[in-house]
């Protein structure tokens, strides 16, 4: 553009013979409107970048008080929605309200009675409850004096005792108790049931239940058949030890052996089959009489 119109000047300039005086003074008069167009050109731009930028800020302003108006109006739907549902809710409960008034002798005789058997209801779960704190009290003392007696005399490994499903099961190593294949309690093994007895007879509302597990080998000696015989031997002969040398009463006592079927590991490894030949006591609150207790009301 700028070559097309330095061009025509120089014709108008040559066929007008203009002086070269006047040329400069055209040059410089459009050399300046030059400079000046590019300027207010690049005004302009600069000008249209803000507004465009304005106009973007605008439109991301007006999405967001969109949605804000969207999310606003949703609420107000659901406040409506809830105020609704508290005047059917209140319409209802007036009704009822109603009916109450209305409700003849007979109804608030059975609405009495009801609230008496749930007041029954409340005792007795409250009996419950008290009965079943009172029997985890019993076994916590029970573990505690237990722990303090046997803990330092027997490894962890042979002697362990926990609370499991509200009763206390002592889990104690055969070879505490019996030689191999052997039903004579040995001297180690009444010194532990003499301490055993102990805590037992300081709880005298404990009963006590002792089973004795074998491994899966076959038993070959003379006097034993098998592992049902020399584990029902070793549970009469730990039962008998606690009645007859340690005072338990004999009404506490139950006595079961369980042969190799109810095993703690079920490989045949010789670790596995120790873990398994063991004396498991269970110590438990007397049924009979905790459930009398509930029944009559009289859970101390």
């Amino acid at each position: 553009m700028y070559k097309i119109t330095v061009f025509f000047l120089l014709i108008i300039l040559t066929n007008s013979c203009v002086s070269k005086k006047k040329f400069v003074e055209i040059q410089d008069e459009y050399t300046t409107f030059k400079t000046t167009s590019r300027d207010n050109i690049s005004k302009v731009k600069n000008e249209l970048k803000d507004r465009d930028k304005q106009l973007s800020a605008y439109e991301s302003a007006t999405k967001t008080r969109n949605k804000e108006l969207d999310i606003r109006s949703k609420h107000i739907k659901s406040l409506d929605e809830q105020i609704d549902f508290l005047k059917k809710t209140n319409s209802k409960l007036l009704d009822r309200m109603t009916n109450l008034t209305l409700m003849s002798k007979a109804g608030a005789d059975s609405m009495r009675k009801s609230m008496e058997t749930i007041n029954e209801q409340s005792q007795y779960i409250e009996n419950i409850t008290t009965a079943i704190q009172r029997k985890d009290s019993l076994n916590v003392s029970f573990m505690v004096s237990l722990k303090r007696m046997i803990n330092y005399e027997i490894s962890d490994e042979d002697f362990s005792v926990k609370a499991r499903k509200g009763l206390v099961c002592i889990s104690i190593s055969d070879k505490i108790f019996f030689s191999s294949n052997n039903a004579n309690v040995n001297q180690k093994g009444e010194n532990t049931l003499e301490k055993i007895a102990k805590a037992l007879n300081g709880h005298p509302d404990l009963d006590v239940l002792v089973e004795s597990h074998t491994d899966n080998s076959p038993v070959s000696t003379d006097g034993i058949k098998d592992n049902w015989d020399l584990s029902a031997k070793r549970a009469t002969a730990i039962t008998r030890l606690l009645q007859t040398r340690f005072g338990v009463q004999p009404d506490r006592i139950l006595a079961g052996g369980r042969s190799e079927y109810s095993p703690k590991e079920y490989t045949g490894t010789e670790p596995n089959k120790k873990i398994n030949r063991r004396i498991e006591i269970t110590v438990m609150p007397k049924l009979e009489q905790f459930f009398q207790a509930l029944v009559s009301g009289q859970v101390k």
